[in-house]
C-alpha cells in the first residue's frame, strides 16, 4: 500500500517492487477489506488516496523504517552485492557526481543497480515516502530525524553566447539587472540563491524566458543577447558552447546528501553514501586541474 501511495499508480508500484500488477491489486483488495475503506479512488487517468489511506500510510512508515533498520545486514561486501538503490537528484548532480560515481560502481560493485530519479522540487516528498534512498541537491530538509552531509559548495556565474557583447565587457550590478535573462525555475517553487540575493537587495532580473532545466541553455542562448545565471559547475559542463562571466551577485549553492532514518545504519547505504561523497570530491579535483 505504501508503494502505491508513493507512486499514485498500481503499475509503477509493481514495477518498483519487481512484481506483477495483479499481485498489487490482490494485496490492495485484501487491505480494503481489512480496513473497510476503498483506500484508492480513480481520478481521471490516475488514482488518489483516501483520507483513511493517508492516515494509515503516515502511521506505517515509521514501522517500516524500524523494520528496515532491524533487518539491514551489518556487513556489506560491495563486490558481491546484488541490490538496487534509488537516488533522487537533478541535472546539476547528474553532470557533477553521477559520471564519476558510475565509474566507481562498475569497478567496485558491478552488481548494484542504481536507479536515478528526477527530484525537481519533490525531493522532500520522495525521501519521506520511501521513493528514494537518498536525495542529492540544494534543497535542505529541515524536519528533525533526517540526516545530511554537505558534499560541496558552488558559486554562480553568468553564461551567454560567445558573441554577446557582455562576454567582453563584463557585468556590473546595473547591467546584470537589465540584460535579458533566461531564468531556470527547476520546475517548481525552488528559487536559486542569486534570485534570493537579488530580492534581498531589492532587485529583480529582466526575465524574458523561464525554463525548468538548464540542460539546453546553450541552444537557447545561441545568437541572442540573453544571459543565464547558473552554478559554475553547470557552466563548465557546457564548455566552449558558452562564454562565462562572473556574476556580480555573490551567492552560494550548497549541495547536500540527505537520507532517512530507515537507511542510516544500513551497511550498504553507508557504503554508497561514502562513494557519492568520494565521487563529488573527485569531480571537483578534476575540475581544478
Amino acid at each position: 500500500m505504501q508503494r502505491v501511495y508513493a507512486h499514485n499508480s498500481f503499475s509503477r508500484a509493481a514495477e518498483s517492487l519487481g512484481i506483477g500488477q495483479s499481485s498489487i491489486s490482490y494485496t490492495v483488495s485484501r487491505l480494503r477489506s481489512a480496513f473497510d475503506d476503498p483506500l484508492f479512488l480513480r481520478q481521471g487517468s490516475g488514482i488518489v488516496a483516501t483520507a483513511r489511506c493517508s492516515e494509515i500510510v503516515a502511521r506505517i512508515i515509521p514501522m517500516l523504517e524500524e523494520y528496515e533498520v532491524l533487518v539491514a545486514p551489518k556487513v556489506f561486501n560491495p563486490a558481491l552485492a546484488q541490490l538496487e538503490m534509488t537516488v533522487s537528484c537533478n541535472f546539476y548532480e547528474r553532470i557533477t557526481i553521477l559520471p564519476e560515481l558510475a565509474r566507481m560502481l562498475r569497478v567496485q560493485a558491478p552488481g548494484i543497480r542504481l536507479n536515478v530519479i528526477p527530484s525537481q522540487v519533490r525531493g522532500r516528498e520522495q525521501l519521506k515516502r520511501g521513493e528514494c534512498d537518498m536525495l542529492i541537491g540544494p534543497i535542505r530538509l529541515e524536519e528533525p530525524g533526517y540526516y545530511r552531509r554537505t558534499l560541496f559548495s558552488d558559486s554562480y556565474v553568468c553564461i551567454m553566447d560567445p558573441s554577446n557583447p557582455v562576454a567582453q565587457s563584463g557585468l556590473t550590478g546595473d547591467v546584470f539587472r537589465n540584460v535579458p535573462q533566461v531564468v531556470v525555475n527547476y520546475g517548481g517553487s525552488f528559487r536559486s540563491g542569486f534570485l534570493v540575493e537579488m530580492d534581498r537587495q531589492g532587485g529583480t532580473p529582466n526575465t524574458v524566458i523561464e525554463v525548468p532545466s538548464p540542460a539546453n541553455l546553450p541552444q537557447i542562448l545561441h545568437n541572442t543577447d540573453m544571459i543565464a545565471t547558473v552554478p559554475r559547475q553547470t557552466a563548465l559542463h557546457f564548455g566552449d558552447d558558452v562564454a562565462i562571466v562572473e556574476c556580480p551577485l555573490h551567492a552560494a549553492v550548497k549541495i547536500e546528501l540527505q537520507w532517512a532514518p530507515r537507511t542510516h545504519e544500513s551497511a550498504a547505504h553507508v557504503w554508497l553514501r561514502q562513494q557519492i561523497a568520494d565521487a563529488a570530491a573527485r569531480h571537483l579535483s578534476g575540475q581544478s586541474h
